[in-house]
């Protein structure tokens, strides 16, 4: 296995490791948390979280079925830095309310 093997292992891995712990920290922010005494921020920001979460995890889908052919060149910065990419767009998204999810959650956690 050559040094690239490697780093794409690593990569992979490290990605792989740094998306299951984000799950698993949002789960148990929202299992652990006790809403009924939440401020409104800290519901909006739980919400706007997830929203996030969701976002990204659909955009790393979607990058999945975009077809490759053997003969196009990959760009290794995106290799290295997708995942971040998709992450930060994903937030942008969230902070700046362009779906709604986040606002209709708020709003649903607001009335129970």
């Amino acid at each position: 296995m050559g040094i690239s093997g490697i780093s794409d292992y690593y990569l992979n891995t490290m990605t792989n490791t740094a998306s299951s712990k984000k799950s698993e920290a949002l789960a148990n922010t929202l299992s652990s948390s006790d809403m009924s005494k939440a401020t409104d921020t800290e519901m909006l920001e739980a919400c706007q979280t997830f929203e996030a979460y969701l976002v990204e995890q659909m955009l790393k889908g979607m990058e999945k079925t975009i077809p490759k052919d053997e003969e196009d060149e990959e760009n290794d910065y995106l290799t290295q830095f997708g995942d971040m990419l998709y992450t930060s767009v994903a937030e942008q998204i969230a902070e700046n309310g362009e779906l709604g999810l986040a606002q209709q959650l708020y709003e649903s956690m607001k009335r129970n």
